[in-house]
């Protein structure tokens, strides 16, 4: 508690100079901008205003609730980014979840690193700050990517270099945004991935991409199966039915509804014929993926 209370408490002597409207830091040439950007300073959170520029449009409210738990014990470890927009008024560039968070908590002020950007250079920051995240699905990262194309005005190859990604893996990401829309929800809901959603691409029928994303679904197929009723659509004008699952022997199947009611969740098994396996656990979430795993360790 101590540390946390510490770092939040850096940044309260320059806290004077943004108080001060007769000498407002407007740009990083001001007298004592030197003083105030690149600072962590404690700002009141009523000065604050989420970005516009957010790529980001969903926050998960579970998520949410234990990171407010965390500030309310620790407090903000990691400081937030803002803009400086006007006197005693800044924009979020990064960090809206731990914002979110203070304000669920209740937090009155909240300890921020100072930047002077205008609209371009906020979005990209928001954009590639965003990017960098692990949670994000793959159609949140394609659209990304447009906007940085788009309303930064940078190619494939410029991209590439700014956030250390290769063209070939950018471009398959923006293929992504080819889909139809029914698709693209399905990926961003988790119902299908990006394997899936690269083998649907190869479809040129629009229809066509939807019958199979429905069979995806219905049937549970794998990358694998997807990308084989792809080409034989392509190669044949019909769709071959997918080769069957091998089928489990009778001894385990007790065994795999016995894990699938523990668990909460429906456990797959394969079996070789020499009577080795694999066992597979489907997970929905990162809570659920938690939840499993107390239940795995026998702390549920």
């Amino acid at each position: 508690m101590a540390k946390a209370t510490r770092k939040q408490a850096l940044g309260r002597g320059l806290s004077a100079l943004l108080k001060d409207p007769d000498n407002d830091i407007k740009s990083a040439e001001d007298k004592n901008a030197d003083k105030l950007v690149g600072h962590i300073v404690e700002l009141e959170m009523s000065s604050i205003e989420v970005n516009p520029f957010q790529p980001r449009t969903s926050f998960n409210e579970e998520s949410l609730k234990e990171l407010a738990s965390s500030i309310r014990e620790l407090g903000v470890i990691q400081p937030i980014t803002v803009r400086k927009l006007d006197f005693n008024k800044y924009q979020l560039v990064s960090g809206e979840r731990r914002f979110r968070a203070s304000k669920l908590v209740g937090l009155e002020t909240i300890p921020a690193y100072i930047r002077i950007a205008n609209d371009q250079e906020s979005l990209e920051m928001a954009l590639v700050e965003n990017i960098q995240r692990q949670d994000l699905d793959p159609i949140e990262i394609a659209l990304s990517y447009q906007r940085l194309i788009d309303e930064i005005n940078l190619t494939q190859e410029q991209l590439s270099e700014r956030i250390g990604k290769n063209r070939s893996t950018i471009a398959n990401y923006l293929r992504l945004l080819k889909l139809d829309p029914i698709i693209q929800t399905g990926m961003r809901d988790g119902f299908l991935s990006m394997g899936h959603g690269r083998a649907l691409i190869n479809i040129d029928d629009t229809q066509k991409q939807l019958d199979i994303y429905e069979k995806i679904l219905q049937k549970s197929l794998s990358v694998r199966e997807t990308e084989q009723l792809v080409r034989d659509l392509n190669n044949n004008g019909k769709e071959a039915p997918p080769k069957k699952k091998a089928s489990v022997p009778k001894t385990y199947k007790k065994g795999i509804k016995e894990f699938s009611e523990y668990l909460g969740t429906k456990v797959d098994v394969k079996v070789t014929k020499k009577g080795s396996g694999k066992l597979s656990i489907p997970f929905s979430s990162e809570e659920d993926f938690e939840r499993i795993k107390k239940l795995i360790r026998g702390e549920e």
